[in-house]
């Protein structure tokens, strides 16, 4: 317990929650394949979290306890004047908040790389599913490769430590993902994989696209020797170290390695709806209760009813010709 303050935040099955995740925005740049339809409805603007209502909510959580932040979205760049929040979520850390963090696809990382440092952002994952320029012009339906990578480049220069995020898919790059590795190591990222989610309708079949990271495991064995590592970033990747390429490879596995028991993180989506699981649509509306008093006395409450609705786990399966689609809502929605 914090020194005169609430509780931490601890669910029914015993599991401190230490890590928020906020999504900033709902909207994107890209439109990956896997992940939205090519054709989307976004939410008006009336309905968004304001930065000061970010902020409000965010500190309302630091003081019971989550030392980790992370902006997601959609696309969190995207977001008109983001680094006024990130310099509002950075003050934080005078009341508990040990980390502010990022997750992009990259495409606008090369104009905002400075001032997310200048934030006290030390840390960020970027998405990146391919290295082949027609692939990933495909997969998004129009990102352009360079874009992302002089992002990437701006990222290092401006002092951010990269982690390279790779959806591991058996139709589009299954064949490179050792060579990911390669490329990430040397040019001085980690990299992590995947496995696709079924979250929102899209236009594909996502049996078609799933690959087991069991599998991917295998085959990057074959070519690196990989040595099973102690560590963590608070999430929930297992991490192993690459001897040849001296570098980290993790591995998100929510279908094939269900890492539920460990879970310490819930998600605030760009409305305002705190979700306690990515594969349940239980969620508490935060946004209705700081509208209503924006000094944010009416939250705590509130974090304490969601600590007794998050499930114990999630109910992600892929199978042929079923729907495979778990919750409704896209993870541009939820965020990762």
């Amino acid at each position: 317990m914090n020194m005169g303050q609430a509780p931490n935040l601890v669910d029914a099955f015993g599991r401190t929650i230490t890590y928020l995740r906020i999504s900033v925005t709902d909207r994107c740049d890209f439109r990956c394949t896997y992940c939205m339809a090519e054709n989307m409805t976004f939410l008006p603007r009336r309905d968004v979290l304001s930065f000061e209502e970010i902020e409000t909510i965010a500190r309302a959580f630091v003081k019971r306890g989550v030392t980790k932040i992370r902006l997601t979205g959609g696309e969190p760049l995207v977001r008109r004047d983001i680094a006024k929040l990130l310099d509002r979520l950075g003050g934080l850390r005078s009341e508990g908040l040990s980390e502010l963090t990022l997750t992009t696809n990259g495409n606008q990382l090369e104009k905002h790389a400075v001032s997310l440092h200048e934030a006290g952002v030390r840390r960020i994952n970027v998405s990146l599913d391919t290295l082949d320029e027609d692939r990933f012009r495909s997969v998004t339906r129009w990102g352009k490769l360079e874009n992302v990578l002089s992002g990437i480049r701006a990222a290092a220069a401006a002092g951010l430590s990269v982690k390279i995020n790779t959806v591991a898919l058996r139709s589009l790059n299954e064949d490179e993902l050792g060579d990911m590795v390669a490329w990430a190591h040397g040019e001085g990222h980690s990299i992590t994989f995947i496995e696709t989610m079924p979250m929102g309708q899209t236009d594909r079949d996502r049996a078609d696209d799933y690959l087991p990271l069991s599998v991917v495991k295998e085959r990057l064995a074959e070519r690196f020797t990989l040595s099973p590592l102690v560590k963590s970033t608070g999430g929930p990747a297992r991490y192993f170290r690459s001897e040849a390429t001296r570098g980290d490879v993790g591995f998100i596995t929510p279908l094939t390695y269900n890492f539920c028991a460990g879970c310490n993180r819930v998600r605030l989506t760009a409305k305002g709806e705190l979700f306690m699981c990515l594969g349940q649509g239980d969620h508490v509306d935060l946004r209705a209760l700081v509208r209503q008093d924006p000094a944010g006395s009416l939250l705590d409450a509130a974090l304490d009813e969601a600590m007794r609705l998050k499930p114990e786990g999630h109910d992600f399966t892929i199978e042929r010709g079923a729907k495979n689609v778990a919750v409704d809502r896209h993870m541009s929605v939820t965020g990762g």
